[in-house]
């Protein structure tokens, strides 16, 4: 499994610093990579690409990359632990449903526990959302930065970019 980690992390990395180095500020990267975690971790039913590439065509400011990036990051086991943990906090605010467990949530299995589903993963989803926004716009500044400090040359415009996106945030 470590083995396996391992190959993938240099894929992520490299999209991740594509993703930075496009034209967009940090902002704009950290914005799109909330905004595509907030709809992912939501039981969207497969819709996230389809969203995802109309925002790309509409959107100028959107990053492409950030919004595939969090397709990577939430795969189908992520996922399936976000809807676990989500019906638990649902439970866990809302009351347990009488006679069931977390093997039992479906949307067949009713009402009370799709709202459980629902409060717990808009929560989650939110909380979620935040932290990525928080953790890609460090990193996104922290790119720039890097990308400034290697090629002085490009200097002006890159003050102008960062100094842009940290009024916007």
């Amino acid at each position: 499994m470590y083995d396996r980690l391992a190959s993938i992390r240099p894929r992520v990395r490299s999209g991740l610093e594509r993703a930075f180095a496009a034209d967009h500020t940090p902002h704009e990267v950290a914005a799109s990579f909330a905004f595509g975690v907030f709809f992912v971790a939501m039981p969207t039913a497969g819709t996230a690409l389809a969203l995802f590439a109309l925002i790309a065509y509409f959107v100028e400011r959107a990053s492409r990359l950030a919004l595939v990036a969090t397709l990577v990051v939430f795969n189908p086991p992520v996922k399936w632990a976000v809807y676990g943990a989500s019906f638990w906090l649902g439970s866990h605010l809302l009351g347990p449903v009488p006679g069931t467990s977390v093997a039992d949530v479906s949307l067949s299995a009713g009402l009370d526990i799709l709202l459980r589903q629902l409060v717990g993963n808009t929560i989650l989803a939110v909380v979620l959302a935040v932290v990525g926004y928080a953790v890609t716009l460090q990193l996104a500044r922290l790119h720039h930065r890097r990308q400034r400090s290697a090629t002085p040359t490009h200097s002006a415009d890159a003050r102008n970019d960062d100094t842009r996106s940290d009024v916007s945030s």
